[in-house]
């Protein structure tokens, strides 16, 4: 199509002159491409033709408008995609959050969507990642970050820039949509480098170049499909002062669990020579063949990795972080009661696991989650009036408007602790996991948290203020895909009236049905 040739002849024009952050206006092409972040080549899918892609940014209240546009080709691939803008809440703007089946229809190739919203009183660390399949495990993922120029905490560092972006992810050397039954990762990456055990040991690790006596914001953002990493500097301590866009009260530690999806901004300002950042995953607990490390480079240092195997002198951490010691820079009220069970809606969600001869079934409820033919909002906006009308039967659950919600989720559970994520809301965390008591004063608010282990009992509070079905999931993708989620159906009779769809966005499900059927995906 003629829009489709402009874009890409635009794009070409772009890539000549733009190496640095898109945003808030671009155009996001996704591309096949092979790549060997970690010395083994493999196909991908990539957005911008990067692993991770291109940084997206602006400011706070800005209004954003992303071309997404699908050249992708290799069939042994998903085809389709959406993009989710992960942690932007899209205030009335539900048909924009890009959860494929439950807000939209996915794109197709050839075709390209513009996902226009704005972060409405948002700033912080966030990102993107295909909400489609499998497909963020194949590559495609980025950071977005929403500047506030009158950023509270700006005083207590002084550079924060692309550079200061650190992404950490799991790497697979087999494709998404041919897993084997237990999914386990090969390599991790962090800013897009890495090395496996076994693997060549001239790949280059990730390098971050920092100067004696300065301070830097690190934005950590984990963007895997499954394990955790803990994250440190050797020889250094750093101070917790943003948590997935709520700004806490400055909080020093030397080491950070992050679960699939959670993101941390921390000052570090330290000075030594050239010295390791570690991303250690939840299933290892060595760095053999220098995997899981990058490099901290103070100017000056000799440009070569660390010399004393990093097995050596694994640092111990003595301030590692615990979710219930972070609070809100400025603490905002809980909804409802200060007590369990205090809220206008009590939701208990209890997590089931069926192994299965080829693989597993996750169930909330007795429901696992099967993504419907026609996306949720459609459906609203189709005629149907309340919950119980709406697909897939059993994983809807209806909120009235205007409430507030206490959400309870036991822990423990096969191929946990489960990083749970809500679309279109960020929460109170009044319950977290490896502790009893609760904090109905100022507790951390956030997107993303771990439901923990068995005992655990993770309670969450949010407020409905924010129309449309929104999705609640594990954030580690193969549970997803294996039913791991439910959907929050947000003041179903005043959706419809909440906001007026685009055209391009109801012809999303017509043009996907037609290649779908076409080609028998």
């Amino acid at each position: 199509m003629s829009r489709l040739r402009s874009l890409v002849c635009f794009l070409s024009i772009l890539s000549a002159s733009v190496s640095a952050s898109i945003g808030p206006g671009a155009v996001l092409q996704i591309v096949n491409k092979f790549i060997a972040p970690d010395g083994f080549s493999r196909q991908t899918t990539l957005a911008g033709g990067t692993h991770p892609g291109p940084i997206i940014r602006g400011q706070k209240n800005a209004e954003f408008t992303i071309d997404v546009v699908d050249l992708l080709t290799d069939q042994t691939l998903d085809l389709a995609t959406s993009i989710h803008w992960h942690g932007l809440l899209q205030k009335d703007s539900n048909y924009e959050d890009g959860a494929a089946s439950v807000t939209q229809c996915p794109l197709v190739p050839n075709e390209s969507f513009t996902y226009d919203f704005k972060a409405l009183n948002q700033a912080g660390t966030f990102w993107y990642h295909s909400h489609f399949g499998g497909q963020y495990c194949d590559g495609l993922r980025g950071a977005f970050i929403v500047e506030d120029p009158d950023d509270p905490q700006k005083s207590l560092y002084d550079v924060d820039n692309d550079d200061t972006v650190i992404s950490l992810s799991d790497w697979y050397h087999y494709l998404s949509t041919s897993p084997p039954a237990i999914p386990a990762f090969n390599s991790t990456l962090i800013n897009g480098q890495g090395r496996y055990v076994g693997g060549p040991q001239d790949v280059p690790l990730a390098v971050v170049s920092v100067t004696q006596g300065t301070r830097y914001r690190f934005r950590l953002i984990s963007m895997s499909c499954d394990p955790s990493f803990v994250f440190s500097i050797d020889g250094h301590q750093f101070t917790v002062i943003e948590v997935e866009g709520t700004n806490v009260q400055p909080l020093l530690v030397d080491s950070i669990e992050l679960f699939a999806g959670q993101r941390y901004s921390v000052v570090v300002s330290q000075s030594y020579l050239s010295i390791r950042i570690r991303a250690l995953p939840q299933v290892s607990t060595r760095f053999s063949d220098h995997t899981n490390v990058a490099i901290l480079r103070y100017s000056g240092a000799p440009v070569a990795d660390p010399s004393v195997d990093p097995n050596v002198n694994v640092p111990v951490s003595h301030l590692p972080l615990v979710e219930t010691n972070l609070h809100p820079l400025v603490a905002t009220p809980v909804p409802g009661l200060p007590q369990p069970g205090g809220a206008d809606i009590n939701i208990n969600l209890d997590v089931g696991f069926t192994p299965l001869p080829n693989g597993f079934r996750f169930d909330i409820n007795g429901f696992p989650f099967e993504p419907p033919i026609v996306p949720v909002l459609l459906q609203i906006l189709s005629g149907a009036k309340k919950a119980s009308d709406l697909l897939p039967a059993g994983s809807i659950y209806g909120l009235d408007a205007n409430k507030s919600v206490e959400i309870t989720i036991p822990g423990g559970g096969t191929g946990g602790p489960h990083p749970i994520h809500l679309h279109g809301h960020a929460f109170w965390v009044v319950r977290s996991a490896g502790n009893s008591s609760y904090n109905f004063v100022d507790p951390i608010v956030r997107d993303v948290v771990s439901i923990g282990n068995t005992g655990d009992n993770v309670t969450i509070r949010f407020f409905t203020d924010n129309p449309g079905p929104w999705f609640f999931h594990c954030h580690i993708d193969w549970h997803l895909a294996n039913g791991f989620a439910v959907v929050f159906a947000e003041d179903v009779p005043d959706t419809p009236s909440a906001y007026t769809v685009t055209d391009a966005w109801k012809n999303l499900c017509p043009t996907y049905n037609a290649w779908a059927n076409n080609t028998g995906s």
